[in-house]
């Protein structure tokens, strides 16, 4: 049975919020849903002459369940960081104040995930973020690759569940799909000539992850800070079992905010004489001048492939591969959809199923044997 819920969106993710609806219309079940589904015009902003805001529900919502879909990363709208965080605090809060049932906030990507330390007399961003969200009322937040495991621990289960989904499956398939597509050049190419690399020592989890699916080594990076300055990085040491030389390089990380940090590694692999040097990652911040710098590395042919998804906003990305020249000046810069994978969350989640066979370790084997097998986990 499926729950009674709408989605919507604040204006940084309107269309991301239509593309899932019309995923999610197509699933059994769910196609008497479009109508209702498609209702991410029913937010608005009022804006007064003081440049305060007042979020408006324009449709009743009493009792119904909300997924509410939001970034405050780049976003389509082009509305900077702070004034998409208020946004979103004053719809939960309208939504609340129009008597919705349970609020779910989808945030694929979770801007201020970075900052959830307190070793420093600083503030806790992620902590702040999250602290608001739930005293406004959300009860579920559902996000993509969150920076760190330990910041689930910062919220209360109690008071409100947050489930983090693995967007590193969605690169796994691409790389499947795109570039090995059998079981042949798995066992025979991918195996013996690939390997991935972690852009840091903290990062060789997410490396060792990508290695452990694909049956390949892995190479750790070790990674020397200038904590005086901001993304600035001192050395970098290169950690290999094996030669280099010829191999095909994958760097994994969960997210490209400068590319200070890959650019320095980049040229620290150059001398080892791999065959190529790929960037594979999952939120594609790209804050200046992370286009100036992949975009010299590529003219360099230091670089080869830049693979991220769509959880940051890329203008063109919809279509999967973002060409030279359109959207971001990045030239090989290849965007996997995320909608489709987010429409199946929501299915899960309203016919109250279990979240665990999204959350499955991905074999490439298997899934090269089964090709339609992540398809099936989330039907079952």
């Amino acid at each position: 049975m499926v729950n009674e819920f709408i989605i919507t969106a604040t204006r940084s993710m309107r269309s991301y919020a239509s593309r899932v609806a019309e995923y999610l219309s197509k699933f059994p079940g769910f196609s008497s849903f479009a109508d209702t589904m498609n209702g991410t015009g029913i937010l608005s902003v009022d804006h007064f002459a003081d440049g305060e805001m007042e979020a408006v529900v324009n449709s009743s919502i009493r009792g119904k369940d909300v997924v509410l879909f939001t970034s405050c990363a780049r976003n389509e709208a082009g509305i900077d960081v702070e004034e998409a965080k208020i946004e979103l605090y004053h719809t939960i809060d309208a939504l609340k104040r129009s008597q919705a049932g349970k609020i779910t906030v989808f945030e694929p990507f979770v801007s201020c995930s970075r900052s959830d330390r307190t070793a420093r007399r600083s503030s806790v961003g992620l902590w702040i973020h999250l602290k608001t969200l739930v005293s406004l009322g959300a009860g579920h937040i559902v996000t993509y690759q969150l920076h760190s495991d330990k910041s689930k621990s910062m919220l209360d289960p109690t008071v409100c569940a947050i489930d983090d989904i693995p967007a590193l499956t969605l690169l796994k398939r691409y790389l499947c799909d795109v570039y090995i597509r059998d079981l042949g050049t798995l066992e025979g190419r991918v195996r013996s000539q690939w390997a991935f690399c972690s852009v840091d020592a903290g990062g060789e989890k997410l490396a060792r992850d990508f290695a452990n699916s694909f049956g390949a080594p892995l190479v750790v990076a070790h990674k020397q800070r200038d904590y005086s300055k901001a993304n600035t990085i001192e050395s970098v040491n290169i950690l290999s079992a094996d030669p280099l030389a010829g191999k095909v390089l994958y760097i994994i990380d969960d997210m490209v905010d400068t590319a200070g940090s890959v650019e320095s590694l980049v040229r620290a692999l150059t001398p080892h004489k791999p065959a190529e040097v790929n960037i594979i990652v999952v939120h594609a911040i790209f804050s200046p001048p992370a286009a100036e710098r992949l975009k010299r590395l590529v003219e360099e042919k230091l670089l080869n492939k830049i693979i991220v998804t769509d959880t940051v906003y890329c203008p063109g990305c919809v279509s999967g591969i973002n060409s030279a020249g359109k959207g971001l000046p990045i030239p090989n810069l290849e965007v996997v959809p995320s909608a489709e994978l987010s429409a199946k969350v929501i299915r899960t989640m309203t016919t109250n199923k279990p979240l665990g066979k999204l959350l499955r370790t991905f074999d490439a084997a298997i899934y090269l044997n089964s090709p339609n097998l992540f398809n099936q986990e989330a039907r079952d």
